[in-house]
């Protein structure tokens, strides 16, 4: 396993992350198991994996409870990241969704912050979070001044109950707002082989700003791994559910890309989640890949993908077939 600094927090952390959504189940994730999830983790950790990344809406607490779970006697050797600002605890907030019975809102006042922490702190059995996000920007009609949410977030470093701060599905102005008002090592958001947003000037302005990249979602939540094959119906209410890839229109075309994808592992001998994470390494140090896990199988294979570096011209040609789908 390879280790990198996260933005200039001192922080050192696994390469890849381990991504905790799907073990919080529900609807989003159906037929997670609570032992499997806790072996999954542990495995990762044996693998070297440090890091782990949940939030409180990721099953309404049950990602962050099985994570307290499984880093139990074992907290200072793992970085958690948690998060902040989508909020269910009453109605505050502008409205999102409804989902298991919860109707979410994005809300970022300080006095939803200081709920959600503690809730956080109690479902994770620690006194301290490692990066804590804002999970997305405030929108309207609720929105609460950026000096409010960062200088809330500063008070909790110089407390000791945070280490780092992180922004989550920022624009590039939104990250200039919030590091005009404070310490931002770490930007979080979707990025993979097919879906190249931040590459649109968020990556640089990292670059910029001394901070890290998180990215999000690196296999298409499974369609780079060349497992899904063509008969595949999305489950209604699953994560998959109305993302673009997925649509009958992109899902055949996609598949076709990833069928190319196999010539290229088969020259590293790797396999094609191993390829996509080590694509997405390859576009800067200072990237860090979430990949999510529910099975053990799942992040032994994923694991190696820190130490498979692409020659460019891999690189080079990996872009042009994604740009042809665009």
């Amino acid at each position: 396993m390879k280790y990198m600094e996260i933005g200039r927090s001192g922080i050192r952390s696994s390469v890849i992350t381990f991504g905790a959504m799907g073990i919080g189940g529900g609807t989003w994730w159906r037929n997670s198991d609570d032992e499997e999830s806790i072996r999954t983790l542990h495995k990762a950790f044996e693998m070297g994996i440090n890091t782990v990344d949940t939030a409180p809406v990721y099953g309404f607490g049950h990602s962050e409870e099985v994570l307290g779970r499984a880093v139990k006697g074992r907290r200072s050797d793992v970085i958690i990241s948690t998060k902040c600002g989508l909020w269910w605890g009453d109605g505050e907030g502008s409205f999102r969704w409804v989902k298991d019975g919860h109707r979410v809102s994005r809300n970022l006042s300080a006095r939803t912050i200081r709920i959600e922490l503690e809730n956080s702190l109690r479902r994770l059995g620690t006194d301290y979070i490692d990066i804590y996000y804002t999970h997305n920007p405030c929108c309207p009609p609720f929105m609460t001044p950026v000096e409010e949410t960062v200088g809330l977030l500063m008070d909790f470093k110089k407390e000791g109950k945070i280490r780092a701060i992180g922004a989550s599905n920022m624009t590039p102005q939104e990250i200039l707002d919030y590091t005009a008002c404070g310490e931002i090592d770490i930007i979080q958001g979707r990025y993979s082989m097919l879906t190249r947003g931040p590459e649109d000037g968020i990556l640089q302005l990292c670059r910029e700003k001394g901070m890290s990249f998180h990215a999000y979602m690196p296999l298409e939540r499974g369609l780079l791994t060349g497992k899904v094959t063509k008969d595949y119906v999305v489950p209604e209410g699953d994560a998959r559910d109305g993302d673009p890839w997925w649509s009958a229109e992109k899902f055949p075309r996609a598949l076709e890309f990833v069928e190319e994808l196999k010539g290229i592992a088969g020259k590293y001998n790797c396999q094609l989640s191993q390829l996509a994470l080590a694509y997405l390494r390859g576009q800067g140090g200072d990237i860090n890949v979430i990949c999510g896990a529910r099975r053990v199988s799942q992040i032994a294979e994923t694991a190696l993908a820190a130490d498979l570096v692409l020659e460019k011209e891999d690189l080079d040609q990996i872009r042009k077939m994604a740009d042809q789908l665009q």
